[in-house]
């Protein structure tokens, strides 16, 4: 589609990358359905996209053989007509991206906004994505949710302090990441075609590499993803409310 619609006029669509199988994390199941608090941890994303009235529609990329989404999404009722599923997930997270903006190319203008999340960070809520996306709207780069670094940070050789980092000008990213969906696939096309796939760490490091500079929108520690075994039980204690 051509970019006719006015920046106010833009619409918003999440795209979920969940191709992955969890593998730091263990389990028959792979990461994204496994039980937490009570459901499926894929579900606190799926519907915390599906009841905001910003978000047009959800967009979940997964791989070509998984055997759980069909199933899954037949027990939640509260989805239907609002995510689409998308068997185009890649063997990165970012070559899921990649595919599934191709995927959506047909249903997207080049100004709407698509906000990328990852499907291991279950504590995303209301508050957090009506913040970025108000922060954004006016933005002509784009930007992520992130936490300023408050940890001493070190350097290592072999398992010993080489130095002390300075924390001082340090975020840690998180996501959703919100761009245009012209200028986020004119990114990842581009480190495609130089070569620079393996330096892309999230979609904001695409952006940065056409030298352009995201906004950074303070996010919230219930915010974390979801890696290892012991982040389990904290990130149930921040779904139950009880930190």
């Amino acid at each position: 589609m051509s970019s006719s619609a006015s920046p106010q006029l833009s619409r918003h669509f999440a795209l979920i990358p969940a191709a992955g199988v969890g593998a730091r994390l263990g389990g028959a199941l792979p990461k994204q359905y496994l039980p937490l608090a009570g459901k499926p941890m894929l579900q606190y994303a799926l519907d915390t996209f599906a009841a905001n009235a910003a978000i047009a529609h959800t967009f979940i990329v997964v791989s070509a053989a998984d055997g759980y989404i069909d199933d899954f999404l037949a027990t939640q009722a509260q989805l239907a007509g609002k995510v689409t599923v998308l068997r185009h997930g890649g063997d990165t997270r970012q070559e899921s991206v990649r595919n599934g903006l191709l995927a959506i190319r047909a249903l997207v203008d080049d100004e709407d906004w698509v906000l990328v999340h990852d499907a291991a960070r279950p504590g995303l809520n209301d508050t957090l994505l009506n913040k970025l996306i108000s922060a954004l709207q006016d933005d002509a780069v784009g930007g992520l949710l992130a936490l300023p670094v408050v940890d001493t940070l070190k350097r290592s050789v072999a398992s010993r302090v080489q130095e002390t980092v300075p924390r001082e000008h340090l975020w840690a990213a998180q996501t959703p990441q919100m761009f245009h969906y012209a200028l986020l696939q004119r990114a990842l096309d581009q480190a495609q075609l130089q070569g620079r796939v393996s330096e892309i760490t999230d979609d904001a490091s695409a952006i940065e590499m056409l030298g352009l500079q995201p906004t950074l929108v303070e996010g919230s520690p219930r915010n974390f993803k979801v890696t290892l075994a012991h982040d389990v039980a904290l990130a149930e204690l921040f779904l139950q409310g009880k930190p």
